[in-house]
């Protein structure tokens, strides 16, 4: 029988963790301020903290984030540094940077190391050399097709191998771009990417001795020459489990709560289908609930290969998806959902909810719009300011109703 594998969440905020954990992740990723590749991140060191302490308690692991390539100056923190990984007690340190290896193997030496895929690695001469310089677990380049997948697991069976399966992609290996850098001044390997590939540009021809300057003339499909849609191995993913990667990876520590939790509840709900019948497998019904999600639209990427052009949207890099987040819930009584928007809300309108453990969504129409905070009836509500709105428990089929918890997301019709 083949093994299911490790189901790994983003987290980029202690309510992702919570929502990660609450629609089957297995594991959860994250990182700190200044020490990995997202240096935007907001999320503190306390609620890192709280975040990891609650996976434990529901037996998940989280793996830390301490990607950065370092620099001669970075090391001078790193005294810093120790204090705040044995305060925090991750599962494992990710890490890219082989200065930084030999650091946390001389320093943190009973934590397991899992090698970033920001060292790009492609091949099974690589994951040896990891593995003999200390990793349990490599995480591969997105550049690695399927059939080399499969070679380097069959030379490295006593490793872990961790692959993307979701997410965005970039224009350039594997986070390595460096035009965010010289254009914006904002470093991407410390996670602050100004996304330039999803920018639109203008092809100028520059005259030089005459110093005029003249537009080419392109049409719409030209203008976003970089923008890659996103990664979503979903079509797939009865090869991918067949081929034993040992962990399955959601991009996207800076995405929402409601991008966390309603894409890990669709690879938990698939992995779940497969070991219930892995003949019977059908990724449909779970590609159905990406394709709601907001997105550049989806490509496999990689996996057969070289890409192609339909990897690239070049038209736009508005999601091509008619739904969005309507909100989540915050909390819930016998009579009650206290349910915070994060996006407008007009009375009469329908919202979905995406429940955990089960492939039901469960719709409620808005007749009314009632302020959670005096009871004020409104013809509409927008997000912000935690604004929030009552949903009688009483509209909710009563087999759903101990579904409804803190947590739990919906979202709606444009």
């Amino acid at each position: 029988m083949v093994k299911i594998p490790e189901l790994l969440a983003p987290a980029g905020t202690l309510d992702a963790f919570k929502t990660a954990i609450l629609y089957g992740a297995d594991a959860i990723y994250a990182g700190l301020p200044g020490f990995s590749m997202r240096a935007r991140a907001k999320i503190t060191v306390e609620e890192v903290k709280q975040g990891i302490d609650f996976a434990h308690a529901h037996g998940k692991k989280v793996y830390l984030a301490f990607n950065l390539f370092a620099h001669d100056r970075d090391y001078e923190n790193m005294p810093r540094v120790s204090e705040i990984i044995n305060y925090l007690n991750p599962d494992a340190l990710i890490v890219s940077d082989a200065g930084v290896v030999m650091w946390v193997r001389e320093n943190h030496p009973n934590i397991p190391i899992h090698i970033s895929t920001q060292a790009n690695i492609c091949s099974a001469s690589t994951v040896k050399f990891w593995q003999n310089a200390g990793a349990v677990q490599c995480v591969l380049a997105r550049e690695v097709s399927h059939n080399e997948f499969k070679s380097i697991r069959e030379q490295c069976p006593d490793i872990g191998l961790e692959i993307f399966i979701h997410g965005a992609m970039c224009m350039s290996y594997s986070g390595r771009c460096l035009l965010s850098n010289f254009i914006t001044g904002r470093p991407s390997n410390r996670g602050a990417c100004a996304q330039l590939c999803r920018w639109k540009y203008d092809v100028i021809l520059r005259e030089r001795e005459s110093g005029i300057e003249m537009p080419i003339e392109e049409d719409e499909r030209g203008a976003y020459i970089m923008n890659a849609k996103d990664l979503c191995l979903m079509p797939r993913l009865r090869e991918v489990i067949e081929a034993c990667p040992d962990t399955l990876k959601i991009e996207g520590r800076n995405r929402s709560e409601y991008y966390v939790g309603s894409v890990t509840r669709a690879y938990r709900n698939a992995l779940d289908a497969y070991a219930r019948d892995p003949d019977g497998f059908d990724p449909a019904p779970f590609m159905a609930d990406l394709n709601v999600l907001e997105s550049r639209g989806y490509t496999t990427a990689f996996f057969d290969g070289p890409v192609t052009p339909d990897a690239h949207n070049y038209d736009s890099t508005h999601s091509v998806s008619d739904y969005q987040a309507a909100g989540v819930i915050t909390n819930v009584d016998a009579n009650n959902i206290t349910f915070e928007l994060r996006n407008e809300i007009r009375a009469g309108d329908e919202i979905k909810f995406i429940l955990p453990n089960i492939n039901e969504k469960v719709s409620v129409v808005l007749d009314k719009i009632i302020n959670a905070k005096n009871g004020e009836e409104l013809p509409k509500m927008s997000a912000g300011q935690n604004n929030a709105l009552i949903i009688p428990m009483s509209k909710i089929p009563e087999q759903y109703r101990d579904k409804m918890v803190p947590f739990v997301l919906a979202y709606k019709h444009k």
